[in-house]
């Protein structure tokens, strides 16, 4: 099978990378076209990413980035386009090298937007990192386990801007994957959640790069990211949600979440502590730890290149999950959940982790390409 041209907008920044590393050996993707800031444009991406690759050793190494044989492997070769300049990105595609992109801009919102919004309109699909869309009616924000039904919002977008093969789908925030497909698992046995209470515990890398200053994170916990408390409460009622006869998604009204976010000084790897309140019925400790183990959805039957063999990962330790030693797991695809004990609140009480910059961010995004081409959007 011939691979899909993909291209890379925001390539030279620290998710920008991680989607170069991860598309490095893709079996259904290949990058053959990337787009940065004015500064970048005109150089190879070796050029453009020397002295500042975010990659750890073992990474680099692994996927031919930043070798002493060569800076991002074939990738390296490439000369960086200007992200803003669409034609470059129009002609690419002309060409075969560029079927979709990958959005990993860091822009304002304000101008990812609407530059988002060109891709689309040019024929160029689109699928964003970037938090400017996740709240635009008609664009899904994805997590693949999840909602998967809600790329039935594409032809609906399409037919609003009267785009032709162009469109938008986003990522949710990366807090949010270490504990929205725990819940989604048990809902969908039929338990409903009224309330939750998360805590959460952010890395460092999911400030991006240069991130929070040295002198603020070392030997100390910063109790506020600024907006992702707002995030937490509300994206994963859109992520719920259901899309109405009229065409409209509508959120969900539950559960109702109060979320407390806190930068602490780990590299990767987000953590929630969660309490959870149901409604009427209530299940076992021991069926909710079944539910967990036994979880699969669309990603796992399909057996997407990307997705976890297990989405969620039980740990029965008591001082488990932790994110250098459960980050990585399953690809780094996975949520590992463990402290799974009654609530003397509410009803359940539970750890979650993910790995923000690989779930969370570029592997995420690509788990819902791969979604997307299964489908046939691209």
């Amino acid at each position: 099978m011939s691979k899909i041209s993909v291209g890379v907008l925001g390539a030279t920044g620290m998710v920008g990378q991680t989607y170069v590393s991860l598309l490095s050996n893709h079996p259904w993707f290949e990058v053959k076209y990337v787009a940065a800031s004015p500064r970048s444009a005109g150089k190879s991406y070796a050029q453009a990413i020397a002295g500042r690759q975010h990659l750890d050793g073992s990474a680099a190494a692994k996927n031919g980035i930043g070798s002493d044989t060569g800076i991002a492997g074939n990738v390296g070769k490439l000369i960086v386009e200007d992200a803003n300049d669409l034609s470059k990105a129009i002609d690419a595609q002309k060409a075969g090298c560029c079927d979709f992109v990958f959005s990993a801009l860091e822009m304002t919102k304000d101008q990812i937007k609407a530059l988002e919004e060109a891709y689309a309109a040019a024929g160029i699909p689109v699928v964003s990192n970037a938090s400017a869309h996740r709240w635009t009616a008609d664009v899904a924000m994805l997590i693949a386990e999840v909602n998967p039904h809600h790329t039935d919002l594409i032809p609906i977008q399409r037919k609003n801007h009267g785009w032709d093969k162009g469109f938008i789908v986003v990522k949710p925030n990366c807090s949010i994957q270490s504990y929205t497909t725990p819940l989604w698992a048990l809902m969908q046995k039929g338990y409903e959640i009224k309330r939750l209470v998360v805590s959460t515990m952010q890395a460092v890398s999911g400030a991006g790069y240069p991130g929070v200053p040295s002198w603020d994170m070392i030997d100390n916990i910063v109790p506020y990211i600024g907006g992702e408390e707002e995030k937490s409460e509300t994206e994963p009622l859109k992520i719920f949600g259901s899309i109405n006869q009229e065409g409209v998604l509508v959120n969900a009204a539950e559960p109702k979440i109060s979320a407390h976010c806190n930068r602490v000084p780990v590299s990767d790897g987000h953590t929630a502590c969660v309490s959870l309140e149901f409604g009427t019925k209530k299940p076992s400790i021991e069926e909710v730890k079944k539910i967990w183990t036994e979880f699969k959805a669309l990603p796992q039957e399909e057996h997407f290149p990307s997705a976890p063999q297990r989405p969620i990962i039980v740990r029965e330790e008591a001082d488990r999950p932790q994110p250098r030693k459960d980050r990585d797991a399953d690809k780094a695809m996975a949520v590992v959940v463990g402290r799974i004990r009654p609530c003397t609140v509410f009803d359940l009480r539970f750890t979650g982790l993910s790995h923000n910059t690989i779930r969370g961010a570029a592997g995420g995004g690509i788990l819902s390409a791969e979604l997307l081409k299964y489908k046939g959007f691209i």
